[in-house]
């Protein structure tokens, strides 16, 4: 473990990697987004200047084998999936990132490298005509620095065809033209028209908007090798000092296999917040550490929503006691060193629960400056992690439009008076009757101080779990 020492003084140059653009994102694609989301809210409340460059790969094996399994144009299947991307970034209250380039609008600069990596003596044209060009990783003594791996204990790699290498485990930086592949995926170049390895792609934009040397560069952790790996062999052996801290996630695994397109779309991020709500599986995905494997199921889903509306629980009616304060500037001593330690975000979380459980032992006692400070400091620790139900986005949704929403508050309300009405009455079965229909109806009835309120309760989506 080291201190984290920026390059520049103040400020803060992350790159990680962003998604193939081949398909919907599903919860492990988006745990990467999340961690990162709050690392960069971390920063920025520490009091650095942030900027997050995350690439959108919208040019590789894999979209153009998808799109034409669809029968539609490579592009064309591409942005769609990069609108539904941003849609999960938004929906889990991602903030975008400060620039998202695409591969294919980079292509120059991956010339470039090439160029530069051929002259240097660290890559070749492949000699059988195909106009392919592979980095030579003999060529490189520090490649497998990364991942921990000596050269000769590594498979072939598996990014083109072997028949052009020099050695199998070289990889592509450049892919001929073949037959059959759509012309509008290829790009004039001096050694044959073709198109970039993945590889290259992240070393190009990276270098472009960061410089040769930046501060972190993060992705999940099944792309140290030989995403990562290869990304750091190619942009040193070109001179770049490249990242300095290299940040991998765990993954999100059902069953303890890793999550994937081909276990179906039960964890797409679009379905599964359907049966629960968005903040909700932020919470989920945020109460674990980055480093830590997230196993996902429905039931574990489900009591992270429970435990999460205990937390909004607090703020409502806080809130409510004291006409609402603003998030505190200044957040409890264990909270920050939680975060400092490698974004401890279990050890965080922890601590509010615990300001939770403090402040609402002072509900009841009414507005007072000891609640208030409570208050700010549950929405200041909520803030950090992009939480606060109060603050954007989460403020302006909700599950229905706003015109129904006061239409259903309404009628729930009329049903509390008139159960309140029948408990003076000392009508008690009357009373619980109106009660136990609102719970059929999936509204929790919470009796306080103040009066009844109430809420709508969690899905209940254990099945399949």
């Amino acid at each position: 473990m080291r201190d984290f020492v920026p390059v520049h003084p103040g400020k803060v140059g992350i790159y990680h990697c962003g998604l193939t653009v081949q398909g919907a994102p599903h919860v492990g694609h988006i745990y990467k987004e999340v961690v990162f989301d709050v690392l960069r809210r971390w920063f920025e409340r520490s009091g650095y200047e942030v900027t997050v460059i995350a690439n959108v790969t919208d040019i590789e094996d894999k979209i153009l084998a998808k799109s034409a399994e669809r029968h539609v144009p490579w592009w064309a299947h591409a942005y769609e999936f990069e609108r539904e991307l941003h849609w999960s970034y938004d929906v889990l209250g991602c903030r975008p990132p400060t620039y998202e380039p695409r591969a294919t609008g980079h292509i120059p600069e991956m010339l470039e490298m090439i160029e530069q990596l051929i002259e240097l003596g660290h890559a070749y044209v492949a000699p059988d005509g195909s106009g392919d060009v592979y980095f030579d990783v003999k060529s490189w003594p520090s490649y497998g620095e990364l991942s921990h791996q000596k050269i000769e204990d590594m498979e072939a790699a598996e990014d083109a065809d072997p028949r052009g290498k020099r050695d199998p485990r070289d990889f592509a930086l450049w892919k001929g033209h073949t037959e059959g592949t759509p012309r509008t995926a290829s790009w004039p170049a001096p050694w044959g028209r073709g198109r970039p390895g993945w590889h290259l792609e992240c070393s190009a934009m990276a270098g472009k908007y960061l410089g040769e040397e930046f501060d972190i560069h993060g992705g999940g952790l099944d792309l140290r090798f030989p995403h990562h790996e290869n990304e750091l062999a190619q942009s040193t052996a070109v001179g770049q000092k490249f990242a300095r801290f290299w940040m991998h996630n765990a993954l999100v695994t059902t069953a303890g296999e890793k999550m994937s397109k081909s276990m179906g779309n039960s964890a797409v991020v679009r379905n599964v917040v359907e049966r629960v709500r968005p903040i909700e599986l932020r919470y989920y995905l945020v109460q674990s550490h980055y480093r830590s494997v997230v196993e996902f199921s429905f039931g574990a889903l489900d009591e992270a929503a429970t435990s999460f509306q205990r937390v909004e629980g607090f703020v409502t009616r806080a809130t409510e006691v004291t006409g609402g304060v603003s998030p505190a500037a200044k957040l409890p001593a264990d909270f920050v060193a939680a975060m400092n330690d490698d974004l401890g975000t279990p050890a965080a979380i922890a601590v509010l629960h615990n300001t939770v459980r403090d402040g609402n032992k002072l509900v009841a006692d009414g507005d007072s400056p000891a609640l208030r400070e409570s208050l700010a400091a549950v929405r200041g620790m909520l803030d950090v992690l992009g939480l606060d139900p109060l603050a954007e986005p989460w403020a302006s949704r909700t599950g229905a439009t706003e015109e129904l929403s006061e239409v259903v508050d309404g009628l729930v309300k009329a049903l509390l008076e008139q159960r309140e009405a029948a408990r003076k009455r000392k009508e008690y079965a009357a009373a619980d009757e109106i009660r136990d229909r609102l719970n059929a109806l999936g509204v929790v009835v919470e009796d306080t101080a103040e009066g009844a309120r109430w809420s709508i309760a969690a899905p209940n989506n254990n099945e399949g779990s």
